[in-house]
């Protein structure tokens, strides 16, 4: 898949594009859909399948006050991932505030007609885009018939009764429901990062930690998971807890997870991946660190439990 950063790089190759538009945040199942949609249609059509997005997300720059800014997918996981569904091309569009003010009018015709030639459009069955949003789907079917190409909306996709959305992403993770999320996402929602160094004290009470500093700011609520996390080309169960330690007292949000079976080494600095399975259980003062190990005792044999559907998984 071409990756094409800026408008300006558009190869004359493209000049016959079954196209769509979005941020497509998660790359959740119904971008799924959507995206494979485009790639088999492009293949009817003998023409290539476009998606253009925006760097950075439009809300960054639209309400830069807002943190901590929850996005699902990095850039590179989202280019991954759209990468596996077939399609040809992604156009990385620079949002900034002067683009912010083209109109759906300008966009339409100045990018996807003179720039792509495209011949079908297929969009979500919520698009808007440009300024104040008037970028609908009657606006487009009325571009559509104007210029000489189709528009097609998609159906959203619901699992067990709920919309499958960013947003309804984002609430799940925000509420420690990370096997929703999983459902909604079609995968386990991950964070990766670099594995720091903490308090130790999970060393010194026989249940070592790695610390990980998160690439994302959307970390799910605070509570022990059953997670799988992949080091070094391997994946390995896991106990991950997030949350401030209250048996010790401290005032610092960790994110640090437990390896099940892997060797004690030295583990500062070396990248890490985790994905979450489940949740086992929200976090708990105990009384004592001896009731704590009893605890996580108890944490490791429900996550043992937990995961074994997806221990085959790499």
């Amino acid at each position: 898949m071409d990756v094409i950063r800026g408008l300006d790089q558009i190869p004359p190759r493209y000049e016959c594009s079954v196209v769509t538009i979005g941020n497509f945040d998660g790359i959740h199942l119904a971008h799924q859909r959507l995206l494979r949609e485009v790639a088999a249609e492009a293949a009817r059509r003998k023409c290539s399948g476009v998606v253009l997005t925006f760097e950075p997300h439009p809300q960054k720059v639209l309400h830069p006050e807002r943190r901590p800014f929850y996005l699902l997918t990095t850039l590179e996981e989202k280019l991954k991932l759209i990468g596996g569904l077939g399609i040809d091309a992604v156009i990385l569009i620079e949002f900034t505030p002067e683009f912010a003010r083209t109109t759906a009018d300008v966009f339409v015709r100045e990018i996807l007609w003179e720039r792509l030639r495209l011949v079908k459009l297929l969009i979500g069955h919520d698009t808007a885009f440009g300024n104040r949003k008037t970028g609908n789907e009657s606006f487009l079917r009325s571009m559509g018939k104007e210029l000489g190409f189709d528009v097609e909306a998609i159906e959203g996709v619901q699992v067990e009764g709920v919309l499958v959305s960013s947003t309804s992403v984002r609430h799940a993770l925000l509420e420690g429901d990370v096997r929703r999320a999983m459902k909604l996402l079609g995968r386990p929602y991950n964070l990766s990062g670099t594995v720091v160094k903490g308090y130790r004290r999970g060393s010194e009470i026989g249940v070592p930690t790695a610390n990980i500093a998160s690439e994302k700011e959307l970390i799910p609520a605070q509570g022990v998971y059953a997670v799988t996390a992949r080091m070094e080309g391997r994946r390995h169960p896991g106990v991950l807890n997030i949350g401030y330690s209250p048996t010790f007292g401290d005032n610092r949000l960790t994110v640090e997870v437990h390896l099940l079976d892997f060797p004690r080494e030295e583990l500062y600095g070396k990248p890490i991946e985790v994905f979450f399975i489940d949740r086992i259980r929200d976090e708990v003062k105990f009384e004592s660190p001896k009731e704590l190990v009893r605890q996580i005792e108890r944490d490791i044999e429900r996550a043992r439990e937990l995961l074994k559907p997806h221990l085959g998984a790499a």
